[in-house]
This record gives structure tokens, sequence and C-alpha cells, in this order.
């Protein structure tokens, strides 16, 4: 009864026949040592026959099995979607591109991702919630967040890395769900861990992935050296990769996105690791393919990065977009104002600068202004609101009373824009010191300074200097710190 219960995996029966037909062959030479002719067919259906053919059926229905699975027929059409809470305080520009992609976008659209979710299993939060955004030929858009904000996971589901919870995306008018073949032709992807091979040299890797993209035998040469001399790989492409550094190896994952001039590029990170030059290198060939009609999805850590390519660029939170749109246009709408710096110079040689007069001007004309450093003789000040031709006017108009050496009017930095979303996801909690950990005792010193400083009676006229400095470490102390025994 357990033979014919495990005869439906392939397995046994590839065991079970070559068992029975030693079994059988020895049966045979058992009557030739008696001297008498025995023959059993061995394609019998009690010795391997019945085995044959349960391979063979087994054989197709796994087959189509696996293609059911590769196609996500069970998901598509036994999980249901997950509930979906009404989406609310959503960004003006955010919601528009959202009804421009749900009424049918723009045909043009190189990339279109329409509700997009991913909600991994276990989890009760979507890592990607609904995303809809369009990226025209010809241009960079730059996907920005803090680490876990969905942008890595975005990027696998338009690769076909991971399953898409619901939603849609296309490329180039073909979509991620049913034509991921033909998504997978039209896409170059660089992804944010290098996937080389270290016993590969650089120029074998280009080769190997220019014949996978159906690059002509006799164009094959040409397009490595382009990618070779692009990313500033001409040292080292005849090399094994295992001796890469993390830049170059970051410079040939790039490279191979590249090879046969994709109408999509995904750069996951591209210029993590690069020197200064390597990164201007890799700018100037973005620039150059946005040129030629190309469109370049791009994420990144630097602002410097995205300001210098990104057309438009969308903020990550938890999944979702907080908004979306150039990047002065982001600027003028979440910014927190100007950075007005000055340099203040002393009315005599041998006095120093008054600040006070210029921290009352700014208080007097500018409410809600805040001070962001004080030095010397040099003050910076955050405007939140207030036009920039009426910061020109004042200062200008004031200049010689408040005995401003210089000044300069600063816009707000796409840092700051940044930082102000990010906290939406990160979370700080003040945690205390463990005993052994550094700085801890220097703390527990301090603490146990100001302690005793609440305790005692005021302190005679004079000794504020000697109070400035008591939380200072002694020179013993400072050595004993930083060199424990």
């Amino acid at each position: 009864m357990l033979r014919k219960l495990l005869i439906v995996f392939p397995h046994f029966c590839l065991g079970r026949g070559l068992i029975d037909l030693a079994l059988s062959q020895a049966v045979t030479d058992v009557y030739a040592q008696f001297g008498e002719e025995y023959f059993s067919n061995p394609f019998q259906w009690d010795l391997i026959g019945k085995n044959l053919v349960a391979m063979a059926i087994e054989g197709v229905v796994y087959f189509l099995l696996t293609l059911l699975i590769q196609h996500h027929f069970f998901l598509t059409r036994w999980v249901a979607e997950p509930a979906r809470e009404p989406i609310f305080d959503e960004d003006d520009d955010v919601a528009e591109e959202r009804q421009r992609i749900t009424s049918g976008g723009n045909k043009t659209d190189i990339l279109r991702l329409n509700e997009l979710t991913k909600v991994y299993s276990g989890s009760s939060s979507p890592a990607v919630d609904r995303l809809c955004v369009g990226v025209r030929p010809g241009e960079c858009f730059g996907l920005l967040g803090v680490n876990g904000a969905g942008k890595t996971t975005t990027f696998k589901m338009l690769t076909g890395d991971t399953t898409v919870t619901s939603g849609d995306a296309t490329v180039a008018g073909k979509s991620i769900l049913t034509n991921i073949s033909d998504v997978h032709q039209n896409m170059g992807y660089c992804p944010q861990f290098d996937a080389i091979d270290d016993l590969l040299t650089g120029r074998e890797h280009l080769y190997l992935y220019a014949r996978l993209r159906g690059v002509p035998a006799e164009d094959i040469e040409k397009v490595a050296n382009w990618g070779i001399q692009s990313l500033g790989l001409s040292l080292y492409a005849d090399r094994l990769v295992g001796t890469y550094s993390g830049g170059n190896k970051r410079k040939l994952s790039t490279a191979i996105a590249l090879i046969g001039c994709p109408p999509l590029l995904l750069l996951d990170e591209p210029t993590t690791g690069m020197d200064p030059q390597a990164r201007r290198m890799l700018w100037n060939t973005i620039v150059s393919i946005i040129r030629e009609g190309r469109a370049v999805v791009l994420t990144s850590h630097s602002m410097e990065e995205c300001e210098a390519l990104c057309t438009r660029l969308a903020i990550m939170v938890k999944g979702t977009f907080q908004c979306l749109g150039t990047i002065q246009h982001l600027k003028y709408k979440f910014g927190d104002g100007y950075i007005v710096t000055m340099k203040i110079k002393s009315p005599k040689d041998d006095l120093l600068p008054d600040l006070n007069p210029v921290e009352q001007f700014f208080q007097g004309n500018f409410p809600g202004s805040v001070q962001r450093e004080r030095h010397h003789s040099m003050l910076q000040f955050q405007v939140a609101s207030s036009s920039l031709a009426r910061i020109f006017q004042l200062l200008i108009s004031h200049k010689d009373s408040l005995l401003i050496e210089e000044y300069s009017v600063t816009q707000t930095t796409l840092d700051q824009v940044f930082v102000n979303f990010a906290k939406q996801q990160t979370e700080t909690y003040d945690l205390p010191l463990h005993p052994r950990a550094a700085g801890a005792s220097w703390q527990a010193k301090l603490d146990g300074k100001a302690g005793r400083l609440e305790t005692q009676e005021p302190l005679p006229t004079g000794s504020n200097e000697r109070l400035a400095n008591i939380n200072k470490p002694t020179e013993a102390e400072d050595k004993r710190t930083r060199h424990p025994q």
C-alpha cells in the first residue's frame, strides 16, 4: 500500500525501479548457476513499466505546475487583495499625479506605476503602498527615502524579483504582471548589491551580458569597450572581479545595466563607494542617456547627486510618496525659508564685534526667525516667512548701522527638505549609556558635579569664571577617559 502512495514522487519511482531491476538480474544469475535459462522482460508492468509511466506523467504535470507558479496563477486567482483604506492628507502634487495615472496617463510614459502595492507575509503594514507615477522619455526621476522606505522593494517588483500584491506597472507599454520577459528586454537594472561573478574579469562580464542582450556578434567588442571607457574601468577590465574594490564593482554593475541601450534604466544607489572622479563620469553618462530620450529612475542618499541629475523626484516615507515635483518646486513648497549669514565688523580694532544689535534687529523685523549659529563675528539666522526682496531691502538699508561687513542669503537646501520628511519615519530614543560604554563614565562625572552645585550656597562675586570651567575635565581626567588602564 505504501508503495502505491509513494509512486507520486519521481525520485521514489527511479529508486524503486532500479532496485526491482537489480533484483530481477539477481534472480536470472541464480537460475544461470543451476544451468537453467530464465528471462523476464524488464519493461513489463510489474517490474519497471509502472515506474516509467509514472515518471513520464509526473514530468509533464510538475512542469505545468512550475509554469503556473512562475506566472503567479495561484496568487492572482486565489489570494484576495488586501483591504484598502482611503487615502487621507495626501500632498496635492502626489494626488494630481495619481489622478493622471488612474485616468490613463500619458501614452508616451516609458514607466507607469498604477496603485503598485507590496505587503510582505506576516506584516500588517505595506512596504509599498499604492504608488502612482509616470516617468517620461528624457527624464531622470529621483526616488529618495531613508533605509526601509520601500525604494528597493519597488525596484524588485519592477524587475520581477518579488511578487506584486496589488496594482500594476508597465515598462514601454508591457505589464510586469503578464509580460515580464518583454519588460526585461526594455530595462537595465543596477541592483543595490553587486550581482557579479568573482571568477570572471570585467571584460568577460560585459561580453556575457552583451550576448544575453542580443547585441550582434560584430558589435560586442565595441559595446564592451564603450562600457569600460565610460565608467573608467580601463585599468581593471582584464582582472578578476574578485580583486576589485567596492567602487569598481559598482562601476561594473552600472556598465552592465547600460548594455543594450534599454529605454529604461533602474539605478539603485549606483555611486556608493565611488571616488569623486568616477562619480562625475557616471553623471556625464547618465546625462547623455537622458539626452538620447531614454528614462532613468535613480535612488541615492546624495542630495548633491539628485540636484545634479534629477528633473523630478519623490520622497518616500513608509512606502508612500510624501512629495513629488522638481527640486526647485520642493524647496519652495517645503523649505523653511532662507538662511541669512552675516559677518559683523568691530567698531574699533581693539574691540570685539557687538552682535546684540543684529540679534534685536532680526527679532523685530523677522518674527519667528531662528538663530542657527553665533561665533566671534559671524551670525546665521533662518528666516521662515518673508520675501527675498524684503530681506535684501532691510539688509542693504541697515548694513552700515549694524556694521555688517558682508552677508549672504541662501535658499533651504534639499538636505533640509529630506530630513524634515525623514523624521516622519525615524524615531529617536533617549537611551541611557551602558556603564562600560564609551563616554558613560564622563557623563556620570558631569551629572555628579552638577548635583553638588545645586546643594551649594550662592557663589561669591568673581567666581563666574571658575563656575564656567567646573564642567570641563582636568587634564588627568581627560587622559584617564581617553586611555583607560
